[in-house]
């Protein structure tokens, strides 16, 4: 039986998705972040040893990182679902985006996250110091390059429905908590393809099925 140790408001939430798309059976693990520091459980390095989500366990199986439990899990159990026929531009297109999504969109979001809250964890004292540095990297590097890879999605989108070609795939799914990360900081407003693919993915019934099953997800929203 397929296990996804499922952090509350996490990347393990399109793993869920993933699942309900092949309608696969599987069980729920859940965890809760630490309310003060937001982290994740120490019980989870019973799983993996980094102590973090998703993990997904298929027996004596375990497998760590989203775009390898991705691969994993459609390889294993697709049956050809959800990938495009090897050899196509399609198929390539789907790994560079399966691998993309953490890989390249994901450290700009988050240097995002980690400068904009550096200021409010600062001594009072050097907090305006703090302030000022923070905001410097935002201005000079961090949003500069947001904005390049966010950019970079509408146009794909705006070449063909999917991320990877007309067909939707698990790279769709794989690229939807960049998008909805970036959404959530307001900075795809205006971008009328990601926003239909938000739309699109958030009506999807197995995307509805994996949120009733894994609990409060704020990126839904």
């Amino acid at each position: 039986m397929l296990v996804v140790h499922h952090l509350n408001n996490s990347r393990s939430q399109r793993v869920l998705w993933l699942l309900e798309e092949l309608e696969l059976p599987y069980e729920i693990k859940p965890y809760q972040r630490d309310a003060v520091t937001m982290m994740a459980p120490a019980e989870l390095r019973a799983i993996h040893p980094l102590g973090k989500s998703p993990v997904l366990t298929d027996g004596d199986t375990v497998v760590a990182e989203s775009g390898a439990i991705v691969d994993y899990v459609v390889s294993r159990y697709g049956n050809g679902r959800l990938i495009p026929p090897e050899g196509t531009p399609e198929r390539l297109a789907y790994t560079y985006w399966l691998h993309y999504a953490e890989g390249s969109a994901m450290p700009p979001l988050l240097m995002k996250l980690v400068f904009g809250v550096i200021p409010e964890r600062t001594p009072f004292l050097v907090r305006p110091i703090a302030k000022g540095i923070a905001d410097a990297a935002l201005k000079s590097f961090i949003d500069p390059q947001l904005r390049l890879h966010i950019n970079y999605w509408e146009a794909e989108l705006g070449k063909h429905a999917w991320f990877a070609g007309d067909a939707f795939t698990a790279a769709d799914i794989q690229m939807s908590f960049p998008v909805e990360a970036a959404a959530s900081r307001a900075v795809v407003k205006g971008l009328h393809k990601l926003e239909a693919f938000l739309e699109t993915i958030h009506a999807r019934p197995a995307y509805r099925r994996a949120l009733e099953k894994g609990g409060p997800y704020a990126y839904a929203e």
